[in-house]
């Protein structure tokens, strides 16, 4: 089943294709938009009325705060430096490595098919452009774009200011 027993869904959740997602051991808040093949692993807490789009990536250790909208195709990691195997050649498990957290501020957005690397907290109100590899924390209300990400602006200039975070 693609939606694991063990999520715990709010009210009016609305998953487009239940059969095309795999969710398991995660929270997702009230009324939050899930799109087709999205993956949400266990740990991972989806705060109130966000969006995620479709075959975005959410692995162990994120944190998504309220109203954060997720592109098509973002990828989350959790591990600094991912091995296979250990240096005696044995293949790990999960006592072998343990989880970088990623926090996403409250009113983010990401881009479609940015890549948010293990650590970092991106900031409230916060813009990450498509395709940006954010390999650095992202303070409040920046624009952040590219590879790595740079501040370039603030989001405030783009139209955010009509509803301003408390």
């Amino acid at each position: 089943m693609p939606i694991a027993p063990s999520v715990s869904l709010g009210c009016n959740v609305r998953i487009f294709q239940p059969d095309l997602v795999n969710l398991y051991g995660c929270v997702i808040g009230d009324n939050t938009k899930i799109g087709a093949f999205v993956e949400i692993q266990k740990g991972v807490v989806v705060g109130q009325s966000c969006k995620i789009s479709s075959h975005s990536f959410l692995c162990e250790g994120v944190t998504v705060e309220d109203e954060v909208f997720i592109g098509h195709g973002v990828m989350f990691t959790n591990d600094l430096f991912p091995r296979a195997t250990n240096p005696d050649g044995s293949q790990q498990t999960e006592a072998d490595w343990h989880v970088v957290p990623t926090m996403v501020g409250r009113r983010a957005s990401i881009g479609s098919n940015a890549t948010i690397l293990a650590g970092v907290t991106i900031g409230a109100g916060a813009m990450i452009g498509a395709g940006a590899v954010v390999t650095r924390d992202v303070p409040d209300h920046a624009v952040a774009v590219g590879n790595p990400a740079r501040v370039v602006g603030d989001a405030r200039d783009q139209g955010e200011a009509a509803r301003p975070l408390p």
